[in-house]
């Protein structure tokens, strides 16, 4: 994943790859038929593991903890895992335009995710949390299409710049405005920013 995110698809040399991994150039072939497969394998496991975390912001049959509060925590870790491994997840992206393998397991693990989050604001509905006239198909794809292309404006292209506790305070509420979100047991409404309290404009500089 380090070579790949290093030097793109098309510069990653399979010696590089053997010796990161402590194998030898030969050994590699016992596992991979060729760096477009391993290339593969890396996209399946990025792709997967960001996925989780957008679906389990809000899936949970039986939560232990308030509906914004699991979204905030969520949401950081989504954050912070996007920043980590963004080199990784553009190169993703950009083999994916001309790469039919990869652009399929992209969009598997999409479908999946979608789904999930589809039967999340199901739940949240049958709980009476979330606004019962949302269509859920509908919903799961415009949250999901937020929380991805904002991570990319901000942590990939760099077009935007965003301390992390702004961020992950401000898509919270995006969130909870979009559910139609009601108080969830004994959980607080989350409290209208002040004058003091809001965060300052984008940085559009450098």
């Amino acid at each position: 994943m380090r070579v790949f995110a290093e030097n793109s698809l098309l510069d990653a040399r399979i010696s590089d790859i053997a010796q990161r991994a402590g194998l030898s150039y030969g050994a590699f072939y016992h596992y991979f038929e060729s760096k477009e497969e391993l290339f593969r394998e890396v996209a399946t496991t990025a792709v997967e593991r960001l996925g989780a975390l957008v679906n389990n912001l809000i899936l949970d049959d039986s939560p232990s903890a308030p509906l914004a509060e699991r979204l905030r925590v969520g949401i950081r870790s989504h954050f912070e895992t996007y920043s980590d491994e963004v080199r990784i997840l553009a190169e993703i992206e950009r083999v994916a335009r001309y790469d039919d393998d990869v652009n399929a397991i992209r969009t598997e693990y999409y479908e999946r995710y979608h789904a999930q989050m589809a039967e999340s604001v199901r739940q949240l509905q049958r709980r009476g949390v979330a606004d019962p006239a949302l269509d859920p198909e509908i919903a799961a794809d415009a949250l999901g299409a937020m929380i991805w292309r904002f991570s990319e404006l901000w942590l990939s292209f760099g077009f935007v710049k965003y301390e992390l506790d702004d961020a992950v305070e401000q898509m919270t509420r995006l969130f909870m405005n979009a559910l139609g979100a009601r108080q969830e047991g004994r959980r607080r409404r989350l409290r209208p920013l002040t004058a003091g309290d809001r965060p300052g404009r984008r940085d559009r500089s450098g």
